[in-house]
């Protein structure tokens, strides 16, 4: 009884969320491992990757675009299913989150010293 809390934390929903979000973090590493292997060292890597910006900037701004796509479609769904002021509220805030956290991650990029 003490430890429910945990079990209710810890569900199935949780535990895919998990694996998956871990998944993503080793295809990252494997890319970035192969990627310098393949140029031969770091310092090339870090070049590739700064001569090849732009092109990683047009497929973020397509992942964007499909993200708030399926937002768009899916958002109205949401709104019927969860009919409280409080969701509505909360998915406001959630939203603006989102918002907020890719604009702040977009222009630390676009400061950053070339």
């Amino acid at each position: 009884m003490a430890f429910n809390w945990l079990r209710r934390l810890f569900n199935a929903r949780l535990g895919w969320a998990l694996l998956w979000t871990l998944l993503v973090v080793l295809v990252a590493v494997a890319v970035n491992l192969a990627g310098i292997r393949l140029i031969g060292n770091l310092g090339g890597w870090s070049h590739w990757l700064r001569a090849h910006a732009g092109c990683f900037l047009i497929w973020r701004l397509c992942l964007y675009t499909a993200t708030g796509y399926g937002w768009w479609w899916m958002r109205p769904r949401l709104r019927q299913r969860e009919t409280s002021l409080d969701a509505h509220r909360r998915l406001l805030r959630t939203e603006i989150a989102a918002v907020l956290s890719i604009a702040l991650l977009e222009s630390s990029v676009l400061l950053r010293p070339a």
